[in-house]
């Protein structure tokens, strides 16, 4: 009987090891506020990662916005690849702070006034890239998969709009495989 609750204590301690949330493989989740949806990241090496984000742009901050000539006054969908460096923080592998930069591709309605009909406005499907910067924290929860974050950012649109600036910040959740 004692050898099969050592043995029972063994897996289930060897179970909370393989169940540990760990930064070195990949993670799926989602995200709220600015993009919102999913996320997906590869953890590499000791301390790299690739961050790609699928969802809204524009939705909380933004969605009534001068723009160009014109405006937007809706929200449209966005793509964006991270490469960032993490560490830990407070000699911690739970808590880890992140930075990185990347690029971001969006599609969004784009209002304008009519050259045909001043005072009407027409509208077109925008597409735009720019660059990324990033920041966060994550949180690995102790003896689980789940990891939480929150991170800040900005968006610099290159192409139509030079320099447009968009803010963005995320939280989120992720299970990690």
């Amino acid at each position: 009987m004692k050898k099969k609750i050592a043995f029972l204590l063994f897996i289930a301690q060897c179970s909370m090891l393989h169940v540990k949330a760990q930064y070195n493989n990949w993670a799926v989740g989602f995200q709220l506020v600015e993009p919102s949806g999913v996320n997906v990241r590869k953890y590499f090496g000791e301390n790299k990662a690739f961050d790609v984000a699928v969802g809204t742009y524009g939705l909380f901050y933004g969605r009534d916005r001068a723009y160009r000539k014109g405006n937007y006054q809706n929200a449209g969908l966005s793509l964006r690849g991270t490469y960032l460096w993490h560490s830990p923080l407070f000699r911690s592998d739970q808590l880890r702070g992140y930075y990185g930069f990347g690029a971001q591709l969006n599609s969004r309605r784009y209002y304008f006034e009519s050259r045909n009909a001043p005072g009407l406005q027409e509208f077109t499907n925008n597409i735009s890239i720019g660059g990324v910067g990033l920041a966060g924290l994550e949180y690995f929860m102790p003896s689980s998969r789940l990891s939480f974050f929150l991170e800040a950012g900005i968006y610099a649109e290159l192409v139509p709009a030079v320099f447009f600036l968009h803010p963005q910040g995320s939280v989120g959740v992720r299970a990690n495989f």
